[in-house]
């Protein structure tokens, strides 16, 4: 799997992508990610990417030359899903980062991530370049590329052999056939300062263990999330 992404912060996006899970990744060659300046594409000599908006209002708004010509030069003669990240996309949950996980975990595959920032981008590269548009929720961020570690992240841990316990993306919130929360996880001591870990876990007994979990889980949706269970809420 590759992905390169596009932006005017490249290290905004590559700090969180070089550390933990997908690190790791990275380095043991599950996935080349690569984060690209995009006024590298510009050719002025100010390095210009944005531009007032026609039709007037406060702000500016990105050019579409720029995201072309590396959109053009980072495809080449391949084949490439462009996504953008903007709060006018679909709204992102496990089940797409499911989705590009599965579509883009076979050798060859490649994504491109296109950084939004000001005011927006020139809808002529939504017309043009952009395959997908995706937004990680219902609030502002000061760039895309913000959006854009927190959607690598969540679809490269998905990827089969990323995590060390494949066990560990079945069992997580959100996963596949467990719309809850987590149930709470405690580790030693038994006893920090008065606070004593659920003697339920401590029995060794995995039936009554799972109980307890799933009860947990389920009364931590409904304090939490209760959108998440409808009508059973």
């Amino acid at each position: 799997m590759k992905i390169d992404i596009l932006t005017i912060f490249p290290n905004v996006a590559l700090a969180p992508l070089s550390e933990s899970i997908v690190g790791r990744a990275v380095a043991a060659g599950k996935v080349e990610l690569s984060v690209h300046d995009l006024r590298d594409w510009t050719v002025d000599k100010h390095r210009k990417v944005d531009d007032e908006p026609y039709g007037g209002g406060p702000g500016m708004v990105m050019k579409p030359d720029p995201f072309f010509a590396a959109v053009r030069e980072l495809r080449g003669d391949g084949q490439a899903r462009v996504v953008l990240m903007t709060p006018q996309g679909r709204r992102f949950d496990q089940n797409i980062a499911r989705d590009y996980a599965r579509d883009f975990a076979a050798p060859g595959a490649h994504l491109i991530i296109l950084c939004g920032h000001y005011e927006g981008v020139d809808h002529r590269v939504v017309e043009g370049l952009v395959d997908d548009e995706i937004s990680i929720g219902d609030y502002v961020l000061t760039n895309g590329a913000l959006a854009a570690a927190v959607f690598v992240d969540a679809l490269v841990r998905l990827i089969p052999g990323v995590l060390g316990d494949e066990r560990s993306a079945d069992e997580e919130s959100f996963a596949v056939g467990v719309p809850l929360l987590e149930a709470p996880c405690y580790t030693r001591p038994p006893d920090f300062e008065g606070r004593v870990v659920p003697e339920v876990l401590l029995s060794g007994h995995h039936g009554k263990i799972g109980e307890w979990r799933r009860e947990m889980a389920l009364l931590r949706t409904k304090t939490n999330r209760p959108d998440m269970l409808g009508d059973e809420a």
